[in-house]
Parts: structure tokens; C-alpha cells; sequence
């Protein structure tokens, strides 16, 4: 089947990687990128948002590849100084990446939408893929911790490092989902979810009103992002068994995302006990440009072949 409108779901620095493939691999004008915004957050002023700046930095080739965060080749040069004065320094913003904020903050206080201020910042990159946040309205993500109870998701991944234990996870907020959200869903071909976290990157999208409803109308393959029982990136290995209460695994992916997948991607060696979902095993680490596009091109090719 010949694939002309595909969505993907994204969050995080494996979301941005595979987004990045998938440019690359579909035509022009066909893809188009739904970024959480649950991590978004206002610090020293500004409007941060975490997932949309990778997604925006990976797919115009300037972000940093070894942190998976930020400007390639960034100064810190603002933080030094906000060091001297005692400043609040625990989340980093780079001198270049402050421009960023500041624009964006700058142009929501005039009254844009999160979507205009999105569209304006991709197109002074020359970004063809449409990036679409997941709603214009705060919805931040807040982590139930078991000792210190609700704690913003930044503070406690960044600056208390993931260590306070979780119980659960909840968003303060039910805004609708952005213009051209739903819309897009329901014209899609495929959706795709990325090798993203499922609690904090992707559960905050499916939360808002009318995305499960449409993705339950279209075909849906998943990636998993654990490999071998571990996370490429970040804490879900430690955040599976705390939430879900089993190992951390693909098949716990498959049961998290339950009845919305007609497919997995997964890692080979890790197919067994996935029920429910048609199963694909490749290799899904994403080390260089070439594993980018070969593994979105695998990823397409068997979504392709489920849907004849």
C-alpha cells in the first residue's frame, strides 16, 4: 500500500531520531510530526518546550548529537553568568538555544498559539514536515511521587534525577487537542508512535479528547524503546516496574499500548510474549544517519505489508 499521509506521535530524543528517518524515507509533504508538550515549562521566564526544540533541532540537522539535547556546538556562556548570581542553574539553556525561548515567550505574550509560534520557528529552518504540538493550552505533566507527592515532570527528571519513586503519573490540565491534531489523525494512512517513553512522552497525547477515538479508526505500529530490558535513553527501564509492576520489556510496551496497535517494532530477541499485535524484530538502535533512515524504511515496509 502506498503510504501518502502518515502521523507520528514523538517525544524525546529517540522520537526525534526516528522522525528524522522517516523525512527522509517518505515524500515530501507526507509526514506529519504530534509532539507532546507535557514537558513543557516556564523557567527564568521563559517558555521552555523540551520535546518540540529536539524534535525542531534534530529534523534541521543543527542539534547536538551526543546529548540528544540543545544547539551542536553551544556556548553556556548565560549560565556561567546566572551561576555567579546564584541563580537557578539545574535545567541548562544554551546562549544560542535562549533565542528560542525568548522569541517563543515573546510571541505568546502577544497573543500567538503555540502552533503559529511552532510553525514560524520550523519554517526559519526550512523543516518540510509539519510539527504540530499536541495542544496550544498548558498541559504539564506531573509525576505522583511515593515521599514528596506531585512533582513538575522537569523537576523531578532533571533536577532531582529521576530518583524520587513514583506511583503514578497525571497531567493539570484537560485542554483540547491543537488545531489540525484530529484532523490530521483522521486522514492518516498510518500512525506511527515513536520509540518515545509511553508515560511521559506519548500517554500525554493519547490523553487528550478525541485522539484514542480516532486512532482506533486507523492502523497504529508501534516502536518499542526498550532493548534487552533496558531504555536507550532515559529512566523507563526503573519507571515499567514502578507503574505497571513487571519488568521493563517490549511485550510490557505492547500491554501498555493494549488494543491500539495493529503492530510492534521491536528489537531482535525481544518478540516473546507480545500478544495481541503483529510483531517485526530488527535492529532499532538509531547510532548514525544511515540506521535513521534504514530503520524507518523497515518500519514502513511493515506497516506496508499489514495493511495489503
Amino acid at each position: 500500500m502506498k503510504l501518502e499521509r502518515v502521523v507520528a506521535l514523538s517525544g524525546g530524543v529517540g522520537g526525534s531520531r526516528f522522525l528524522d528517518g522517516l523525512t527522509r524515507e517518505l515524500p515530501s509533504g507526507a509526514l506529519t510530526a504530534i509532539v507532546n508538550t507535557g514537558d513543557d515549562f516556564e523557567h527564568l521566564g521563559l517558555y521552555v518546550c523540551p520535546d518540540l526544540d529536539t524534535v525542531m533541532y534534530t529534523l534541521a540537522a543543527v542539534g547536538d548529537e551526543l546529548r540528544g539535547w540543545g544547539l551542536a556546538g553551544e556556548t553556556f556562556a548565560a549560565m556561567t553568568m546566572l551561576r555567579r548570581y546564584g541563580g537557578p542553574e539545574w535545567f541548562h539553556l544554551g546562549d544560542r538555544d535562549l533565542a528560542t525561548h525568548v522569541l517563543r515567550t515573546a510571541e505568546l505574550r502577544r497573543g500567538e498559539s503555540l502552533s503559529a509560534v511552532t510553525t514560524r520557528l520550523c519554517g526559519a529552518f526550512g523543516i518540510a514536515v509539519r510539527v504540530l504540538p499536541m495542544t496550544d493550552a498548558p498541559c504539564r505533566t506531573l509525576m505522583e511521587t511515593v515521599e514528596e507527592g506531585p512533582l513538575p515532570f522537569q523537576d523531578w527528571l532533571v533536577r532531582r534525577g529521576a530518583q524520587p519513586a513514583l506511583r503514578g503519573i497525571r497531567w493539570d490540565a484537560r485542554p483540547p487537542p491543537a488545531p489540525g491534531v484530529i484532523e490530521a489523525l483522521e486522514a492518516a494512512d498510518l500512525v506511527l508512535i515513536g520509540p518515545s517513553n509511553p508515560y511521559v512522552s506519548i500517554d500525554p497525547i493519547l490523553a487528550l479528547d478525541g485522539v484514542r477515538a480516532a486512532l482506533s479508526r486507523k492502523p497504529v505500529v508501534a516502536v518499542s524503546p526498550i532493548v534487552h530490558g533496558r531504555a536507550v535513553k532515559g529512566p523507563l527501564a526503573a519507571m515499567i516496574p514502578a507503574l505497571a509492576g513487571v519488568a521493563p520489556s517490549a511485550a510490557a510496551i505492547a500491554c501498555h499500548y493494549g488494543e491500539l496497535l495493529q503492530g510492534l517494532v521491536v528489537e531482535r530477541g525481544d518478540e516473546g510474549g507480545i500478544e495481541g499485535a503483529a510483531v517485526y524484530a530488527t535492529d532499532t538502535v538509531m547510532r548514525s544517519q544511515a540506521d535513521r533512515r534504514r530503520f524507518a524504511r523497515e518500519t514502513l515496509a511493515f506497516a506496508a505489508e499489514l495493511l495489503g
